[in-house]
């Protein structure tokens, strides 16, 4: 019998969630993710030091001043990495936008183009490329412009069912959904929980939504992300896309349990219905439906937080480099 992780990859399209390379060659994902985070893990080892020169060249010869200069920089670095990713997975790269942009809709699409056409300067076409915004109203009025011009969109910090209502209306090519956050939250707030297999609050979100876009007939694709345990995948064998980190890829990989698949399209059509809604036209019932979800509401400005100050972190060590 095939390992769980050959299994799996049969029925969902297996994607690496990390900036690390070497790991990503190992367990030959389809495409792969990144963002800040992950990024600043990676610039702290010794290996990708010459991706900080190449960046802080490029930022060099542009000129501008020292803040032009890291931002450039930074740019240009994601853009390195995507690169590097791309010589090793068959498949698209998604390439994240400052999460300080979050809220500004259209800085967001300045930025999603800015980086599509460093991309293009290194011969990378838009296609092998998606653009990673957090699901805030803006993100994902951002998203639809973008995706009418070309531009393909990942939209991440996802939680609540409005945020992938709205993103599925809006025509994004991909959503991600972050089953271990959502179950982080719940841990927190009643311990005493039974979240067990098919009984975690973050397994049954993506469910949900998986079943809803079937349902009605949506193209966007589901990629449940932020996985705290391979039980949780495991729950969601059959989804579209899966995003893993290299830890628990190697743990599906050293397993010989067998895998049924627990998500199809046709198990979604025998689901029970979910009543079609609307949201991408109407800010106000958005955002207060994502007021009343407590959860997706902490989670989405929680992670928004993290990412930007991640985002500083990375800057700091750019501008030193640049100094």
């Amino acid at each position: 019998m095939s390992n769980t992780l050959e299994q799996l990859k049969k029925y969902t399209t297996v994607v690496s969630d990390t900036g690390d390379f070497e790991s990503i060659a190992v367990y030959k994902p389809q495409d792969a993710t990144t963002n800040p985070s992950l990024i600043l893990q990676a610039v702290k080892k010794t290996e990708y030091a010459r991706l900080i020169d190449v960046a802080t060249e490029y930022a060099k010869k542009k000129g501008g001043s020292l803040d032009e200069q890291i931002e450039n920089t930074l740019d240009r670095l994601l853009v390195e990495f995507g690169k590097e990713i791309l010589a090793i997975v068959p498949g698209r790269v998604s390439t994240e936008v400052d999460a300080s942009l979050s809220f500004d809709k259209e800085a967001t699409k300045a930025k999603a183009h800015h980086l599509i056409e460093l991309y293009k300067e290194i011969g990378i076409p838009k296609e092998r490329v998606l653009i990673k915004i957090a699901s805030t109203w803006e993100g994902i009025q951002a998203a639809r412009e973008l995706e009418q011009q070309g531009i393909h969109c990942n939209l991440t910090l996802l939680f609540g069912f409005q945020q992938a209502v709205a993103c599925a209306e809006a025509g994004v090519t991909l959503i991600s959904p972050f089953v271990g956050r959502i179950l982080d939250y719940y841990k927190k707030h009643a311990p005493e929980g039974d979240y067990a297999g098919e009984k975690d609050p973050g397994v049954q979100s993506v469910t949900k939504i998986y079943n809803y876009y079937k349902q009605h007939g949506y193209k966007t694709i589901v990629m449940g992300a932020s996985f705290r345990s391979a039980e949780e995948i495991r729950q969601l064998a059959g989804c579209d896309f899966l995003t893993i980190s290299p830890a628990l890829l190697k743990e599906l990989q050293a397993s010989s349990a067998d895998l049924p698949r627990v998500l199809s399209a046709e198990k979604a059509g025998q689901a029970d219905p979910i009543p079609k809604t609307t949201f991408i036209e109407d800010e106000p019932a958005f955002r207060w439906s994502l007021l009343q979800d407590s959860m997706a509401f902490e989670k989405l400005h929680e992670g928004i937080k993290k990412f930007a100050e991640d985002a500083v972190t990375l800057k700091d060590i750019l501008k030193a480099k640049l100094q």
